[in-house]
């Protein structure tokens, strides 16, 4: 145990450089990792009962008594976010349809399962990204539609039932779980779970981002300077939306937890979900977009999770430059 736990603590410090590692081994060896893509939905739902360890009951109804972390997350997420996507693709590739409805599509899709652990590495408000998880994933099958109809004028159907069968079996279920093992102990059992989850957790976080990043590699083997316009563009807004889940956070002068929860889940996207309804409804040029975020989302969460601690704990965690290189 003493080796998970310093290997905890070396993958809070280094998850920019594991994530990276992640990216690289997906795209080289796409074909023999790709195999292990029916693994995900597992992993998913043990990252889900671990980031939701220290959550009980009373603590989601207590969310709902202050809504507006909840309701300003989910503003930005599903109507600031689509609208910016829509303008920077108008804007940068006003000939290319396609590409433009991929870029709204990957920021209308719900936060990411993803957003559960690394707010619990930066010390977020579980049950506050539990709730914007759930709740985001539930309003999406209507949302989605309505803002790619709204911003590009594309119709989908979206599978409501499909979105809903892998929200209960990846976050609500798991949760459940995990809340009523906290609640039924009186907070007992979430103390000596957390921290004993934790490692594993992270390991669940990082075999997902390199089995998904196989998914990416086509694109990566066929880049033109199109798109890699494009990429360079969903950098971009991706930056923003985590920048400004921060600013909104500050802004609203929430604690340090709701701050990092607002943070990550502004940032984060259920990129396979947006994956599945593109390969479903549009030309494959819709794809890009969507997969191409692979290469960076998680990423990006782990530069922003450094921020935060740096922000929340300046005397506990020393923001270096060099972060991918090991302490001397």
């Amino acid at each position: 145990m003493h080796f998970m736990d310093q290997f905890n603590r070396f993958a809070s410090q280094r998850m920019p450089l594991l994530v990276l590692l992640g990216l690289m081994i997906g795209i080289m060896f796409a074909e023999p990792v790709g195999k292990l893509l029916f693994l995900v939905p597992y992993f998913f739902a043990f990252m889900t009962f671990s980031g939701t360890a220290n959550a009980n009951f009373r603590q989601l109804l207590n969310t709902a008594k202050k809504p507006f972390p909840l309701v300003f997350t989910l503003f930005i997420v599903h109507i600031g976010m689509p609208l910016l996507a829509f303008g920077v693709g108008r804007l940068f590739f006003p000939g290319s349809t396609y590409l433009i409805t991929g870029m709204v599509l990957e920021f209308s899709v719900p936060c990411a399962v993803a957003s559960l652990m690394w707010n619990s590495i930066a010390g977020g408000n579980s049950v506050l990204t539990l709730s914007i998880v759930l709740l985001d994933t539930i309003i999406a099958p209507f949302l989605i539609p309505l803002s790619l109809h709204t911003l590009v004028g594309a119709k989908v159907s979206v599978d409501a039932a499909g979105m809903f069968r892998n929200l209960v079996w990846m976050i609500a279920l798991p949760a459940i779980l995990s809340m009523a093992i906290n609640q039924v102990t009186a907070g007992r059992a979430g103390k000596k779970l957390a921290p004993l989850l934790a490692p594993y957790g992270k390991i669940a976080l990082i075999l997902i981002i390199t089995v998904d990043s196989t998914r990416v590699a086509p694109f990566v083997r066929h880049m033109t300077p199109l798109l890699v316009g494009v990429m360079f563009s969903m950098l971009l807004i991706a930056i923003i939306g985590y920048t400004v889940g921060l600013l909104l956070a500050k802004a609203m002068r929430q604690p340090d937890d709701i701050t990092a929860s607002m943070t990550i889940c502004c940032g984060m996207r259920n990129i396979s979900a947006g994956a599945v309804i593109a390969a479903a409804y549009f030309p494959p040029e819709v794809m890009f977009p969507v997969m191409i975020s692979t290469l960076f989302q998680q990423i990006l969460a782990a530069l922003f999770v450094q921020l935060l601690t740096h922000l929340h704990q300046p005397d506990k965690f020393n923001l270096k430059l060099n972060c991918f290189q090991d302490k001397t």
